[in-house]
């Protein structure tokens, strides 16, 4: 996938996925639980991003993003290490 944004240093371009609404075994997840993990698809890494690589999804600190939208598409800047993990 290609991006019109081009991340500097150790920051990490992604597009947040959707909130899930119901866990693996089928149980609706109600709306008022709160805080629910982040997580996006990586686009576009910075050349000092050592640990993730585009295609991966990662799961990142809510309040340490930068959110931006361009040609109608949002994206996500998060720094690398505001990256809590990765998931298979």
């Amino acid at each position: 996938m290609s991006t019109p944004l081009q991340p500097l240093g150790d920051y990490v371009v992604a597009q947040a996925e959707e909130a899930p609404t119901k866990t693996a075994s089928g149980l609706y997840i109600p709306e008022n639980t709160g805080e629910k993990p982040k997580t996006a698809k990586v686009v576009a890494v910075g050349k000092l991003a050592k640990q993730v690589k585009v295609g991966d999804r990662i799961v990142y600190k809510t309040y340490s993003t930068t959110e931006v939208k361009i040609s109608g598409k949002d994206y996500v800047l998060v720094k690398e290490e505001d990256i809590l993990a990765t998931v298979k």
